[in-house]
């Protein structure tokens, strides 16, 4: 198996994985209509896990291009 391959599938699952995160601190109420009617900032681990998901959607997709044109 190539390496950069494997690291591409690591950044996957990683990105997945904070992607699935960031659902969990969703209200329940807020499915059924509600608003929440105002701005909040993002602060410790829901900032982080926003950060982290951007970097490894980036890395993602660098990978994804760099495996395309060595293939």
């Amino acid at each position: 198996m190539k390496p950069l391959l494997l690291v591409q599938a690591v950044v996957s699952v990683l990105l997945i994985v904070s992607i699935l995160l960031q659902n969990r601190g969703t209200d329940a109420g807020l499915s059924f209509g509600g608003d929440f009617g105002g701005y909040y900032t993002k602060r410790g681990v829901e900032k982080f896990l926003f950060y982290a998901s951007v970097a490894l959607g980036a890395a993602f997709l660098i990978l994804a291009i760099l495996n395309a044109k060595l293939a």
